[in-house]
């Protein structure tokens, strides 16, 4: 292919985050090529619009140095969606051409960077506190819309919100992931959230050393970092964080010597240090009513972006009981017959279900299953122990969990199902039978042996409670 000074850029991937890049990549004037593997009919509808726009779609496209030969010249970038891993050959090949690499975050960083930046990542948490401090902010008339991870791509938000003739908002929040992170190097948030660190997406990123390296990597670029001092891993790596800015959900006296927090919890009381000042109560800790310790947790981070973004204690208080919670994630559903139901969708692995259950009054009725991932169990077998009369399996990981369950002694009920369509019912009369006070979807697994996303499962499950006799 002859070289050209045409910008072209090359996006893989045609899911939300890869159309959000071609789109706002297409509105700054480059020639833009999307490229996916898969050819379906709604993959087909979606290109249709897409080439309406002015933006070139190739699906059905071999992901190996071949599809570069469609193009009529090459890239000046290729910019990648989260599903790609950032190793896959391809990308090898078009790194050793001299092209650069970048993940969907990046285009919507360099056109978005005048708004600041909150940024959120961790294994766990980080859904609640993204909700929560947009809430927190919106609800004190700042206009600070969420995206990235959840809801909106950042591009998509970028290009409605940055680009438009309308004021650009005064913070944009964004869930980060490590698959996104890891191919964004320059992204650098004016407030750096890190709320858990677990082993997770081990398959993708090698070892716990490289994920976390991804995540310090975010929170070293952001100028105020803002970390978790009960999640035991960032405990542990305290002294490599001297300016860090740390919560706790517990006293400040139970945190070890040396290791002053800024917000902490004393005689019911949400408490605050200025770092030039005396402590203070800054509001009551029970004002959130999500259920659970780690939500105070969720709570105490969201607040201290708040107080960063200008916001007083009061402000705050009254943000927090007028939050609705998050969608899929311990999210309450109306009850049937005497039992409430709860869709925990986004508890995609062992340490997210384990929390859930140590959140809720047992005794419960367990939906778990999907597509299995690496991590440690033990501690989630043992609240199933503890809190579950049956557990009802489903999907690709009903046999790995069937031994599992067996192997840590559990001694309840276990059923196998297809999928939800059966386990629901066979959950609701489980828990009628066995005098259980909820049933919980909180399946410890990915959702992509049977749905797109773990909120395409939230909202199967929810459908089906809703059409409970």
């Amino acid at each position: 292919m002859p070289s050209s000074t045409v910008d072209l850029q090359l996006v893989i991937g045609l899911g939300r985050s890869g159309v959000g890049a071609a789109r706002l990549l297409r509105a700054q004037g480059s020639e833009v090529w999307l490229l996916d593997q898969q050819q379906t009919p709604q993959l087909e509808q979606r290109a249709a619009q897409l080439r309406a726009e002015g933006i070139h779609v190739a699906l059905g496209t071999r992901l190996d140095s071949s599809c570069l030969d469609i193009l009529p010249t090459l890239p000046s970038a290729v910019v990648v969606s989260p599903g790609l891993r950032w190793d896959h050959p391809l990308l090898q090949q078009v790194r050793q051409r001299g092209i650069p690499v970048q993940g969907e975050l990046v285009p919507a960083w360099r056109a978005g960077q005048q708004v600041p930046w909150i940024g959120i990542t961790g294994t766990n948490g980080k859904t609640t506190v993204t909700h929560l401090v947009s809430h927190l902010l919106c609800s004190q008339g700042m206009d600070a819309p969420m995206g990235g991870n959840v809801g909106h791509s950042a591009a998509e938000l970028v290009l409605q919100r940055c680009l438009s003739v309308d004021p650009p908002p005064q913070w944009l929040v964004m869930e980060l992931s490590s698959y996104q992170i890891e191919a964004a190097a320059e992204v650098a948030p004016r407030i750096g959230i890190w709320t858990t660190l677990t082993p997770d997406h081990l398959e993708r990123h090698g070892s716990l050393d490289a994920y976390r390296a991804i995540k310090r990597g975010l929170l070293e670029r952001s100028g105020l970092q803002i970390l978790n001092a009960d999640d035991p891993d960032l405990l542990a790596h305290a002294r490599s964080w001297p300016q860090a800015c740390w919560v706790t959900a517990r006293s400040r006296q139970d945190l070890p010597n040396g290791l002053n927090p800024t917000l902490w919890i004393e005689a019911g009381q949400v408490c605050h240090q200025p770092a030039a000042g005396t402590a203070q109560a800054l509001m009551r800790a029970d004002c959130l009513a999500m259920p659970g310790a780690h939500n105070r947790q969720n709570m105490l981070m969201a607040v201290a972006a708040g107080l960063a973004a200008g916001l007083r204690g009061s402000q705050m208080e009254a943000g927090l009981a007028s939050f609705p919670g998050v969608p899929h994630r311990l999210e309450r559903l109306p009850s049937r017959n005497g039992i409430a139901f709860y869709n925990d969708s986004k508890a995609t692995n062992y340490d997210a279900a384990e929390v859930a259950l140590k959140a809720l009054e047992g005794p419960l009725v367990v939906l778990a299953g999907g597509e299995a991932k690496q991590g440690d169990a033990h501690g989630w077998t043992a609240q199933l122990r503890r809190q579950a009369r049956a557990v009802v399996l489903f999907g690709a990981a009903q046999q790995q969990f069937q031994q599992l369950l067996q192997t840590a002694g559990y001694d309840g009920t276990v059923c196998t199902t297809p999928g939800l369509d059966e386990a629901v019912p066979q959950a609701a009369q489980l828990a009628q039978r066995l005098g259980c006070r909820a049933v919980l979807l909180s399946p410890a697994c990915a959702s992509f042996d049977q749905y797109s996303d773990f909120e395409a499962r939230g909202d199967h499950f929810r459908a089906l409670v809703a059409a409970l006799n």
